[in-house]
């Protein structure tokens, strides 16, 4: 079934049958047999007219009247300020002709304040159009002599509030003299061609014209942020390590700075950190297409995320084969958190000063000019060192598989500090979970170049610190606690807790197979039977299957599998938990901000959504 461009009751302009002039009008529906859009005008008039002759009320630029007219029935009649022709007077339709040959001679002579006051309005017919009829156009107003449904009428602004719509082209209509009709048509295309094929206004330019509603708390909530987040890491690292992680020990006590810094850990990480961007350098793997930037141009982005998973399980096997201590990671956790730290820091600099000499047209969307605010969000959107892209790295690499080998490394540990021969149930439990996580996330790389992360944050600390710090320091917390608090887990539990764990999975996996696929082909057969609501992007969106059951049925899966690999931990201590809080937290604040991103895009198309699947996360509580 061929695609529709305007959703159902959206405001756009229309262009008047016979005419080249465009007029605010509402969609009604649209009949997919004949591709023929039901519209409706400000006057009550309703009309039937191609998709080509509607155009978004973006497309018109702003031009300076001293009228506005949203619709065939309300224009002033005496006062176009056409550019090829001077305004003149006329009272009644038999003076019409006369009036506008005048109109050049007399246009110094007209008091303004009584033009003011003179309103004509010419009542049209708009579905019976006869050939050598009456012509439609920007004119001054003055009806033709043979026009037989001309009338004088009431004043436009008695019967219509005039609109304030001051920043769309102001029109009226008019019935000139066929003479004449030659030369306003070809001003009349002319302008059309300008407003139709002019350059669009790139992100950067509607924002810079407007005060940003800045995110995460502002200036102040960025800066608490990036101060407190890195505090924070550091106080779980040390209560997991203690052996009575209660609230009678809190705080910890604070480690020697000897025992936070070493220079060979740094160099250990900047090691890690070359491997995995030699990995992503390399030719293998299919090349890709993102999204659509502001000027319309595409980045390519080599899919090789899983390769370098392999790459990297073959080098850590190797490493176990040849006698290298892999729990020196886990005796040197706290300094391995600090030199991630410090470059994460360091690049979060470098990406701020690179920033300040980016073009505008490569900026993100969620910049804002504020210097705090830049550096915590990011200036540039898509900073490349040649083909490198640097934020498109860090999502994925480094700190995702660390984060799986920090996991093998604490299962190593507890075999080593609880002198075990093989690692407890739980611990096992934990590294499978979140193994099949990562290695999901890797298969499907596609999937994140149409994130918000990807498409709307600029790359600064947030995400530096995000990808390359919180996630593996910190989503680790369950294995890492695992090591001095161990927990015995019977057979029959963990099969519970495996079944929690496909459950969430399979919500989370199909959620987003079942929204990919429909991306990349909204007519395959094995989708025709999900139900959608058009948009005014041309996309649509699903409110069946997955998407009809909650509006974001993937963060209901995140967060029952993060309940799923917290439960081995037991509950004896809240810290394994602190994931799952912090998930929540996390997924219901980049909810709100998806809400206010898809409000803004679709207009009415989202609040019909909305209407359709009331709850966002969790069906019948939120």
């Amino acid at each position: 079934m061929p695609s529709r461009k305007f959703a159902d009751g959206e405001m756009v302009r229309g262009r008047w049958p016979g005419s080249s002039l465009y007029y605010e009008v509402e969609i009604l529906s649209h009949d997919s047999k004949s591709q023929l859009y039901t519209v409706k005008y400000k006057d009550g008039t309703e009309l039937e007219l191609k998709e080509s002759d509607i155009k978004p009320l973006g497309s018109f630029r702003q031009r300076k009247s001293g009228s506005a007219s949203s619709s065939p029935s309300r224009r002033r009649g005496s006062r176009s300020r056409s550019r090829s022709r001077s305004p003149g007077r006329s009272r009644s339709p038999g003076r019409a002709a006369k009036g506008s040959r005048r109109s050049a001679s007399a246009s110094h002579h007209v008091d303004i304040k009584e033009m003011k006051k003179e309103v004509l309005e010419v009542k049209l017919t708009p579905l019976v159009l006869k050939p050598f009829g009456n012509s439609i156009s920007r004119h001054n107003g003055e009806p033709e002599q043979r026009a037989q449904n001309a009338v004088p009428h009431r004043s436009a602004q008695e019967q219509f509030p005039l609109s304030q719509e001051s920043s769309y082209t102001s029109i009226q209509h008019s019935l000139r003299p066929r003479r004449e009709e030659s030369k306003f048509k070809k001003i009349d295309l002319e302008e059309e061609k300008i407003v139709t094929k002019g350059p669009t206004l790139r992100t950067w330019d509607v924002t810079a014209t407007q005060t940003k509603d800045l995110e995460f708390g502002g200036v102040p909530g960025a800066f608490l942020i990036m101060l407190g987040l890195p505090a924070f890491l550091f106080l779980l690292l040390l209560m997991c390590r203690q052996r009575e992680p209660s609230l009678l020990n809190f705080p910890p006590p604070l480690p020697a700075l000897s025992d936070l810094w070493e220079a060979r850990v740094f160099g250990a990480y900047l090691l890690w950190f070359g491997v995995q961007a030699l990995f992503y350098s390399l030719p293998i793997g299919k090349v890709v297409e993102g999204t659509p930037l502001a000027d319309g141009r595409r980045l390519q982005y080599r899919l090789n995320g899983f390769y370098a998973f392999i790459l990297t399980s073959a080098a850590v096997g190797a490493a176990l084969f040849w006698g290298v201590e892999l729990c020196y990671v886990y005796h040197h956790f706290l300094q391995f958190a600090l030199a991630a730290l410090v470059f994460a820091a360091g690049l979060s600099v470098y990406l701020y000063a690179r920033g300040l000499r980016a073009p505008r047209g490569d900026l993100s969307p969620a910049s804002s000019g504020n210097a705090i605010y830049d550096f915590f969000i990011g200036r540039e959107l898509n900073p490349r060192i040649g083909t490198f892209d640097l934020k498109y790295f860090c999502e994925l690499r480094p700190g995702l598989i660390g984060w799986v080998v920090i996991n093998l490394v604490m299962l190593l540990a507890e075999m080593k500090l609880q002198h075990r021969a093989a690692p407890s149930l739980a611990m096992i439990l934990v590294n499978s979970f979140q193994l099949l996580y990562v290695v999901d996330a890797l298969w499907n790389e596609e999937a994140v170049l149409t994130t918000m992360d990807i498409t709307h944050d600029g790359f600064g600390f947030m995400l530096a610190f995000g990808d390359l710090v919180w996630v593996p320091f910190v989503y680790s917390l369950q294995a890492f606690y695992l090591v001095l608090h161990p927990n015995q887990v019977s057979w029959p539990l963990a099969a519970l807790i495996v079944a929690l764990k496909l459950c969430g999975y399979v919500i989370f996996r199909c959620a987003n197979a079942q929204k990919n696929a429909f991306r990349k082909n909204p007519a395959d057969p094995k989708l025709a039977h999900l139900k959608t609501i058009h948009t005014s992007t041309g996309k649509n969106l699903l409110v069946s299957g997955w998407w009809g059951f909650v509006r974001h049925p993937n963060y209901l899966g995140d967060l029952i599998m993060a309940l799923a690999w917290s439960l081995p931990c037991g509950f004896q201590h809240i810290l394994p938990y602190f994931y799952v809080v912090y998930f929540t937290v996390l997924l219901v604040h980049r909810e709100a901000r998806d809400e206010r991103q898809c409000r803004r895009k679709y207009g009415v198309a989202w609040d019909q959504y909305c209407q359709r699947v009331p709850y966002r996360i969790v069906p019948y509580v939120y």
